[in-house]
């Protein structure tokens, strides 16, 4: 879990707040598993921070974190619209044939960070299918989310995504973690 202000212990999963945040990652994976990025885009907090780590490995009793300095993405809500828009191009090479996709979100963990504030651990397990000529590939990951109440519902206010591999055995990452 990133350096965040939270208690040390999750909220009871039967708290409607766990509830809430759990329903958010399970119908934010169905909007991504079906390409209804303008309707997940809505999703995000103005503010949005959406960031990917390279993962390093390290010896025992080293810190990852702070070996790390290089990001396979660090995303705010402008980049986010631009790689959606650019989806809806003819010139989308990375996504010609479009990726089927499939979002397996676990563990999942809620912390009250304020009043309005949720921070929520996950794990997610993307399976990623493109054409006929290519093997299917697999990301495993930690995802670490703060959610933010508004009148709307939750908002995503930060995705920290630390990728379980240090190699990724992916065509491109043309996709939304």
């Amino acid at each position: 879990m990133t350096a965040l202000s939270q208690p040390t212990a999750p909220i009871d999963y039967m708290d409607p707040r766990h509830q809430r945040a759990t329903q958010f990652l399970v119908e934010e994976a169905h909007l991504l598993d079906t390409s209804q990025f303008e309707a997940w885009l809505e999703l995000l907090d103005p503010g949005i921070r959406y960031r990917m780590p390279v993962r390093v490995t390290a010896m025992k009793g080293a810190d990852e974190a702070e070996l790390s300095t290089m990001h396979h993405f660090d995303e705010d809500l402008y980049s986010l619209r631009k790689r959606v828009e650019r989806f809806q191009t003819d010139t989308a090479w990375t996504e010609d044939p479009q990726s089927r996709l499939r979002h397996h979100v676990s563990n999942v963990r809620t912390f009250v960070r304020s009043e309005d504030e949720l921070v929520v651990e996950s794990a997610v397990l993307l399976y990623r299918s493109r054409g006929d000529r290519t093997a299917p590939s697999m990301l495993s990951a930690g995802r670490t989310d703060v959610l933010v109440a508004t009148v709307d519902g939750l908002n995503l206010r930060t995705r920290d995504i630390v990728i379980d591999e240090s190699v990724l055995r992916t065509q491109n990452l043309a996709i939304f973690l």
